[in-house]
C-alpha cells in the first residue's frame, strides 16, 4: 500500500476521515516530521526519499515544482492534488481508492494525480 505525507495546509478533516475509514493507513503531516514552513521543493525531495505520496491543495505552484524537480533529474514519489472546493467525503473516497488499488510505482509513474478521479 502507498504511504502519504500531507502538505502543511492540507485539510485535517480529510486526514481524520481517511484514518477513520482505514485505520492502518500510513499517513503523516509535514508538521509531524519537522518540515513546517519548508518550501515545496524541499518537501517534494523529502517525500521522494521517504517514498511518500504528497497530498496537497496547491494547484498553483506544486505542479511547476514537480516539473522543475523532474527536469533536474530528481525522483518524485507522486503528488495528489485535491481541490479545496471538493466535498470532503468525495476526497476521502478518491484517496482511499488510490491507496487501496495503486502501487507506489504506479503513483511515481503518474507523478501528479488531480482529483476528482
Amino acid at each position: 500500500m502507498i504511504t502519504f505525507i500531507a502538505d502543511e495546509d492540507f485539510d485535517n478533516r480529510i486526514l481524520r476521515g481517511l484514518i477513520r475509514y482505514h485505520s492502518s493507513l500510513d499517513i503523516i503531516r509535514v508538521q509531524d516530521v519537522g518540515l513546517s514552513g519548508a518550501d515545496d521543493p524541499h518537501i517534494l525531495s523529502w517525500a521522494a526519499r521517504e517514498e511518500r505520496i504528497l497530498l496537497t491543495h496547491d494547484f498553483k505552484t506544486m505542479p511547476q515544482h514537480v516539473a522543475d524537480a523532474l527536469a533536474s533529474g530528481q525522483n518524485i514519489a507522486g503528488v495528489i492534488v485535491v481541490p479545496q472546493s471538493m466535498p470532503i467525503g468525495e476526497a476521502i473516497q478518491d484517496i482511499l481508492l488510490l491507496a487501496e488499488h495503486c502501487s507506489p510505482e504506479e503513483m511515481q509513474d503518474w507523478m501528479i494525480v488531480y482529483l476528482p478521479l
